[in-house]
């Protein structure tokens, strides 16, 4: 089938020439700031609504960083019918058979350079996208779960892939779909590839794009996406996690909301509380359903920039699994994280989640980002620097300390 694209061997040789440049090197000057393009992108329709963690707010008072255990009649994520503890061994059985499994993106070597791959899907968000009617900014989500990840590694992504399956193919539904797959990439600078044009060849920008038909297999009106994306970045320069020291300096970037993990316990909160996806958020201007459905940041660029200031020696993606079980996958053996509580604003959303659902302390950081989506290790002076520079929203949340896990303090 004809397509036109950059997958040629030529133009790919370009991208990928073009984005192995020095990693001192800052972004242009031409580049649309990082706080307007990560952050506020969609603060008309979603505003970041938020208030100043207290001593009662979602993190854990205790010294502990397992899950809870739903005692007292609170909601955990395993109740909502996802185990992550069974995800983890599963890790650890995968990691016997294939080494080097378990970290954000897989490394493949490159000359002198590493290329970086990650996929991921969005999860059952999607069911509130079937029940919101809210399609517009699923593919934000769907991108930024992938670049976000390979960006923990220092990689610069040059290329994202979709698949796109439903039941029945409504063209004008794809189309708001594949849109904001369009503007994730573009948030991230990197270009949309595929591997098979079909229907939505309508589409006003140029899109090679995978789109499967299983009448029987989705329900009526309903689709599936999954998404891949590959990186690179030099061997010198990977972010690896492996030079961290107890006290370094932990800098969270803010997140937009839930992003595109804990979405099964959400539902069964709203299952259970009885309220509606249309109902107004407790103090907002926004209905649930509307807050919910805030895309995923991506950081691409805010994380690049970061990086070649110098100073960063790991980063951890904040999704499933929360402080807890992400921190510590950047870290050397013996090491462990301090957080500090009330460092940060806590977004009202997952205030009204653990309120709503009765969920211990815990399992709120273990399942939820709690308005932190990326955290960078950096050295205190790296730390010191960036913050008082302002240039990047950003807060002081912990520290490296000698131990195992993530303790709250």
């Amino acid at each position: 089938m004809a397509t036109t694209s950059i997958a040629s061997n030529t133009e790919l040789s370009r991208a990928i020439a073009a984005s192995i440049r020095p990693s001192s090197n800052k972004p242009l000057a031409t580049q649309q700031p990082i706080g307007r393009c990560t952050f506020n992108r969609f603060s008309d329709r979603f505003p970041l609504l938020s208030v100043r963690a207290t001593r009662n707010s979602s993190m854990s008072k205790e010294n502990s960083s397992k899950s809870g255990d739903g005692a007292g009649g609170g909601l955990t994520y395993k109740d909502a019918g996802v185990d992550i503890d069974a995800g983890s061994e599963l890790v650890r059985r995968i990691a016997k058979m294939a080494p080097g499994i378990g970290g954000f993106g897989g490394l493949f070597p490159l000359g002198d350079s590493y290329l970086v791959a990650g996929t991921d899907g969005v999860g059952t968000k999607l069911k509130l996208a079937f029940e919101t009617g809210i399609h517009e900014t699923i593919g934000i989500d769907l991108v930024a779960m992938s670049v976000n990840d390979i960006v923990t590694s220092g990689a610069k992504p040059l290329f994202f892939l979709d698949y796109y399956a439903t039941s029945r193919l409504d063209v004008d539904l794809a189309e708001k779909v594949i849109k904001g797959i369009v503007d994730g990439c573009q948030q991230s600078d990197c270009t949309l590839l595929g591997g098979e044009a079909r229907d939505v060849q309508r589409l006003d920008v140029c899109v090679l794009h995978h789109t499967a038909e299983m009448p029987g297999f989705y329900a009526e009106g309903e689709y599936d996406l999954s998404g891949f994306a590959v990186g690179i970045v030099k061997k010198e320069s990977v972010i690896d996690g492996k030079n961290i020291v107890a006290g370094d300096v932990l800098i969270g970037l803010p997140s937009s909301g839930v992003h595109s993990n804990g979405f099964s316990l959400v539902r069964r909160v709203l299952a259970q509380s009885g309220l509606s996806l249309n109902d107004q958020l407790p103090g907002g201007s926004v209905t649930l359903g509307e807050a919910l459905m805030a895309p995923t940041s991506i950081y691409v660029k805010q994380v690049l920039d970061l990086i070649s200031k110098g100073g960063v020696k790991g980063i951890a993606h904040i999704t499933g699994g929360g402080f807890t079980d992400n921190i510590p996958r950047v870290f050397p053996k013996g090491l462990g994280a301090f957080i500090y509580k009330d460092s940060w604003e806590v977004p009202t959303l997952f205030k009204w989640i653990q309120e709503a659902g009765r969920i211990e302390d815990a399992e709120m950081s273990r399942t939820f980002n709690m308005g932190i989506g990326m955290v960078l290790v950096m050295t205190e002076e790296a730390s010191r620097r960036i913050l008082e520079e302002g240039q990047h929203k950003a807060y002081r949340i912990g520290e490296v300390v000698h131990g195992e896990g993530v303790s709250y303090h």
